[in-house]
């Protein structure tokens, strides 16, 4: 607080009535004294805050580096922008699944949402009556016992891509499936850099969204908007004329079309939903399945007792199948230990508060974007093997203390935005596993050598890297053979 003699000075300097310096300096104290008490963050610079310490593109690692000198919490502000980075599994479920009616909201991608037309899938669009619509179609088609109608065709397929594109959209022809399959995979390199918050400087500054379309991200966000709509439009359009044509083969959408529940209104709304689960499915399950083939070369120690529980239970008369799977505890466990040594999403998908609100005694504005850190917390909350996370042991998941996290609890989403594909995820990927171990031995090749690199965009999957991938003997590749002739015959 200002002297009298200060305020004297000041007065006398500046001509002011004493009241007038006592009124303001009160007003200034007031709301130094009121300012809101931000969670804690690096040091911030006048007008631009702190905001460019902030980079998420690969950033789980300086987000966990800033994490040994702030906390749990973590703020960055700048550039009309707000995020919280959240460092512990404890605060992302008091946020995100607490508070999930002020928690649930996406953030605002300018690139990605409005100029490449993403605004209108499932995974980004806002908060609403919109998404409630998307959810209730997915729900209907992605129930449990909705799900246990394609165990028998997740049997048959044996890729990451068909078998997504075949439970969606019941699409069996190669042809069809090659070109809907590389179209998906392409647009959604596109869409994983897009949506990373901040990826374009047009998600700070959306003005810049009204430059000409020459330049460089426009130019690239009208690339992403065309595939795009041929991603969500083609295959749909291909179930609607089968299914007129009294042939569509079981999907998905077939039965969701043919349900009676849709009303014509809603086909936009199906579509979008089922292109949503096609585009998330296909990417998730391709980066899960390579991370798991990466590490069965690395520890061919935890493969061999794969092999052992494989060969136990499932024998090497047939492939395995879904009732299999409460039989095979290690291999489930395998595929838990894979989800914790590299989530293939590290970040999450971000959140976007829609509320002012207090949150553990700091401010929280409305709009700020909510970053999950899953990396972190996966190598923090470990009470066995504290010293070994880093390292892939899948037994962590046959301790009976329970001590362990279910990957499950984390890796479909938090709150009301959990994934409602996570049934049909879970055994896309149970099955891949199960097929791959059954039929094949995976080890590094020592004069390549194999070191774990993972890209960085908000889906992330190992690196292309070599590995030597083996039939495990003559029978297996010659059962695997005739599954796959005998599939391609049935279709």
């Amino acid at each position: 607080m200002l002297k009298l003699d200060e305020l004297s000075f000041i007065r006398h300097q500046l001509n002011i009535p004493v009241f007038a310096v006592i009124i303001a300096v009160i007003i200034l104290t007031k709301h130094l004294l009121h300012r809101p008490k931000y969670p804690p963050g690096p040091p911030r610079w006048p007008f631009i805050g702190n905001i460019l310490h902030l980079s998420l593109k690969g950033g789980w690692k300086p987000l966990t580096a800033f994490r040994e000198t702030y906390g749990d919490l973590i703020f960055f502000n700048g550039l009309g922008s707000t995020v919280l980075v959240l460092n512990s599994l404890d605060a992302i479920n008091d946020l995100l699944d607490k508070r999930a009616n002020i928690s649930s909201d996406r953030p605002i991608f300018t690139v990605a949402g409005e100029l490449m037309g993403l605004n209108q899938s499932m995974g980004l669009i806002p908060y609403g009556e919109e998404w409630r619509e998307q959810r209730k179609v997915a729900h209907m088609a992605l129930s449990l016992a909705a799900v246990k109608k394609y165990h028998r065709l997740l049997e048959l397929r044996l890729t990451m891509g068909t078998i997504i594109i075949a439970t969606t959209y019941g699409i069996s022809t190669e042809s069809a499936q090659d070109e809907y399959i590389a179209l998906a995979e392409e647009t959604m390199k596109l869409v994983g850099k897009a949506t990373v918050p901040g990826a374009y400087l047009c998600d700070l500054m959306p003005v810049l969204k009204h430059l000409p379309g020459w330049v460089p991200f426009r130019r690239e966000a009208e690339l992403g908007r065309i595939m795009m709509e041929s991603c969500v439009n083609k295959p749909f359009q291909q179930v609607q004329s089968e299914i007129s044509q009294g042939y569509a083969p079981p999907s998905l959408v077939g039965d969701i079309l043919t349900s009676n529940e849709i009303a014509p209104r809603h086909l936009n709304t199906v579509k979008w939903a089922a292109g949503s689960l096609y585009g998330a499915g296909a990417e998730s399950t391709y980066a899960t399945v390579l991370t798991f083939i990466m590490a069965m070369a690395l520890n061919p120690e935890k493969q061999r007792l794969a092999h052992a529980e494989m060969d136990r239970v499932v024998g090497l008369e047939r492939l395995p199948r879904m009732q299999d799977r409460e039989n095979l505890p290690y291999v489930s466990a395998i595929i838990k230990e894979t989800a914790r040594w590299h989530p293939v999403v590290p970040l999450g998908i971000a959140r976007r508060t829609s509320v002012d609100d207090f949150f553990r005694g700091f401010y929280i504005p409305k709009g700020t974007i909510i970053i999950p850190n899953l990396w972190y917390c996966l190598f923090n909350t470990w009470s066995n093997f504290p010293h070994l996370t880093k390292a892939f042991i899948p037994e962590r998941f046959l301790d009976t203390d329970h001590s362990h996290i279910d990957p499950a609890s984390w890796n479909f989403g938090f709150g009301r935005r959990v994934c409602p594909g996570k049934a049909l995820a879970e055994n896309s990927v149970y099955i891949l596993v199960a097929s791959l171990l059954w039929t094949f031995t995976f080890a590094v090749d020592e004069s390549e050598g194999l070191v774990p690199q993972f890209t960085e965009n908000l889906v992330s999957y190992p690196k292309p890297f070599k590995c030597i991938i083996s039939p495990r003997s003559a029978s297996h590749r010659t059962l695997v053979q005739d599954a796959v002739s005998n599939a391609k015959q049935s279709q």
